[in-house]
């Protein structure tokens, strides 16, 4: 049975990482987009980055334009949006699919591993949130429209875990 740390994703300059690298930590996964409804949750994203990060959290931004094509810009433009209007210091990678045929193996594994309501696997929209345990286990799913300050209690109860 595979975890999120037996996968690799490219960072926005398109070099490999392992997921590996996150072993021993919590961590947020969320598929981003900079011109959608949902993108002021950076601001939230970030401020759970400044919370938790020196106690073993991190937030993994995967940015994805097959929603509403609210991602058009390269991974470069990616980054400054994110710097530049929400401050972001927490890891935002290669722009990717989540779903169909092109989808990254990490969200075929993250859709598997915690289905959405009624059981389907298909992510629904931009801002839907994975919380993976320091064992690689994905623990939670949430909805796009569940905003990240609303996660800070299953964050902390998985941080205090062993």
């Amino acid at each position: 049975m595979s975890i999120v740390h037996d996968f690799k994703v490219k960072n926005a300059k398109g070099d490999d990482v392992s997921l590996s690298n996150y072993k021993g930590k919590v961590v947020l996964i969320v598929n981003v987009a900079s011109e959608c409804g949902f993108t002021p949750q950076y601001e939230g994203l970030q401020k759970l980055h400044e919370q938790f990060s020196g106690r073993g959290f991190e937030v993994l931004g995967f940015p994805c334009n097959q929603f509403g094509g609210q991602e058009p810009g390269t991974n470069d433009e990616i980054q400054g949006f994110c710097t530049g209007r929400f401050g972001v210091r927490f890891p935002v990678f290669a722009k990717i699919d989540v779903n169909g045929g092109h989808a990254d193996p990490l969200y075929a594994h993250l859709k598997h591993e915690a289905p959405g309501i009624l059981g389907t696997e298909g992510i629904k929209w931009n801002f839907t949130k994975f919380l993976v345990g320091k064992d690689g286990q994905v623990i939670k799913r949430y909805a796009p429209n569940d905003k990240p300050e609303a996660i800070v209690k299953d964050i902390e109860t998985a941080i205090s875990s062993s």
